[in-house]
């Protein structure tokens, strides 16, 4: 695939003088290579593309046909909204901004299906052995996929962007969009193609016919489908325009973590080997139980044999060889979740100076508020199944918390639990700038919050890291059985940890809290 082996050289000498190079020029050397390497890929792909009339055929379809309907939609909204009296400078303000992104969007989701294509479709024509016998490393073959997948779509969406702009200049709107807007739409285009690419290329690298990858497919069509939607209705309010770079921003962490993941999973001989995929739910249920107790497979086979008798269960023993030691595998899940607690912290505080609340000392009154707690008080004595609520909702949250992380790489996971703190943030900066004494609200949230965070901040890591696994599985590990060994150390650090400290917190929340800022009142804080 390279010079050398176009003049006959043999992939082993190949790869020996590319270690050579390597060892000479350093780090430079080695992504030189591998973007050179990649592009070999690319070419290839592309010109079986621009040959397929099958892919070819939608696309010109969509790029020249869509772009001519879509300025004849917007004139006819246009005409509308003006029989109607509405103002035409603010109809192409709010309106017209949306259909470029839209007219770019449908040409790239036809990168969707090239995708898809890559490797699986390579397998199902017998041509991929070929491929993966070359001496082209695993993110050699990656990156030049989804470029490949990429290249196509992408034009055809710039092209379409194009001829829909030049409508509406040359045409009897003569709208005249800003630069920034125009960078926008193009940057927007370009990365959502990415993050389809990239995640289809992961589909099509671990299933085993063209027919599963489409299915699974829609795993990237509905939350991409929702983004557009999202998008939508911020291009149509220019006050918030602006809030649409930091969905880029997020668009392009999701494109590196795609590539990570599609570079890190991706195995060669696993892919030529794999005939079928099967559903194993005892073999799934086994490895969570087994993460979960810390009794091997092998001990409970042993067990059987009469080998040696299988372990009792013992709670101490359980916490001091599997619940800690699992608890010291969530450090670094841990400091991303205390850097993100802190960022929302900070962004809260200062949007409360852009978005101060219209608070006065002279509105509260500390007998109200003294009244209330004595209520909560009184309720919680008459009815203990009162601190069983926060408990639930805590519980509640982390659980459907843990269910997006896995899904999401972790990524909602902390967006839940962010929003808590920004919200703290937002609140205390607020009583700072108005000078009310923030005393009782510290002592409402640290009195039990000493253990309550402390448990929402490890059940956050635990689904981070079950959300994250997979884009670097442990190497002795496929990517399900790191996958399901994460969900049971999930399932045991929120049985064993999480659990008692909420259900401790709640008892703290209820019968301790209101107490502590009744008395900071009294006192007169």
């Amino acid at each position: 695939m390279s010079t050398a082996t176009e003049q006959g050289a043999s992939p082993q000498a190949e790869t020996e003088k590319r270690r050579e190079r390597v060892a000479q020029f350093g780090s430079e050397a080695r992504w030189y290579e591998t973007i050179q390497n990649a592009l070999v890929i690319t070419r290839r792909e592309v010109q079986d593309s621009f040959r397929d009339w099958r892919i070819m055929f939608p696309i010109i379809v969509l790029t020249l046909f869509f772009p001519i309907l879509a300025n004849i939609a917007s004139q006819l909204f246009i005409n509308l909204f003006e029989r109607y009296g509405a103002e035409a400078d603010d109809l192409i303000e709010a309106f017209l901004p949306l259909m470029p992104m839209i007219v770019g969007f449908f040409p790239v989701s036809i990168s969707l299906v090239i995708a898809l294509e890559t490797f699986v479709g390579e397998k199902e024509r017998r041509s991929l052995e070929p491929l993966l016998s070359t001496p082209l490393t695993n993110t050699e073959l990656y990156m030049g996929k989804v470029i490949a997948a990429m290249i196509p779509p992408l034009v055809a969406g710039y092209l379409g962007i194009t001829l829909y702009l030049s409508g509406l200049i040359l045409g009897a709107q003569q709208w005249r969009p800003d630069p920034d807007l125009i960078l926008l739409i193009l940057v927007l285009t370009a990365i959502q193609g990415a993050v389809m690419v990239t995640g289809a290329v992961v589909i099509s690298s671990q299933t085993t016919s063209t027919r599963a990858a489409n299915l699974l497919a829609s795993a990237i069509i509905l939350p991409m489908s929702l983004l557009v939607i999202l998008e939508s209705i911020i291009m149509i309010q220019p006050g918030i325009r602006h809030a649409l770079w930091y969905v880029a921003i997020g668009l392009v962490v999701v494109v590196i973590l795609f590539v990570r993941t599609g570079t890190r999973i991706f195995n060669r001989e696993e892919l030529l080997g794999r005939a079928i995929d099967s559903l194993n739910l005892r073999w799934a249920w086994r490895i969570i139980v087994e993460q979960y107790t810390g009794i091997s497979h092998e001990d409970r086979l042993a067990a059987q044999r009469g080998d040696k008798p299988l372990p009792t269960f013992n709670l101490v023993r359980w916490y001091r060889r599997t619940v800690f030691p699992t608890i010291k595998t969530l450090r670094n899940p841990m400091l991303a979740v205390m850097v993100a607690v802190v960022g929302a912290f900070v962004v809260g505080w200062i949007l409360s100076s852009e978005l101060p609340l219209p608070l006065d000392e002279q509105d509260y009154s500390n007998e109200d508020l003294m009244t209330a707690l004595r209520d909560i008080w009184e309720q919680a004595a008459r009815d203990p199944k009162f601190v069983l609520l926060p408990v639930i909702q805590n519980v509640r949250v982390i659980v459907a918390m843990g269910f997006l992380g896995l899904f999401t790489f972790g990524v909602l996971a902390l967006q839940v639990v962010i929003l808590p703190f920004g919200l703290l943030g937002y609140i205390f900066g607020n009583l700072a700038a108005s000078g009310i004494s923030a005393t009782p609200f510290i002592l409402a949230i640290v009195t039990h919050g000493i253990v309550e965070i402390p448990a929402i901040m490890i059940g956050t890591a635990a689904a981070l890291r079950a959300g994250s696994i997979i884009t670097r599985p442990p190497d002795e590990m496929t990517v399900g059985e790191a996958w399901l060994r994460a969900i049971g150390d999930g399932l045991k650090i929120g049985i064993a940890v999480v659990l008692p400290l909420l259900f401790i917190a709640g008892l703290l929340e209820v019968y301790v809290t209101p107490r502590v800022v009744e008395f900071a009142l009294e006192l007169g804080f």
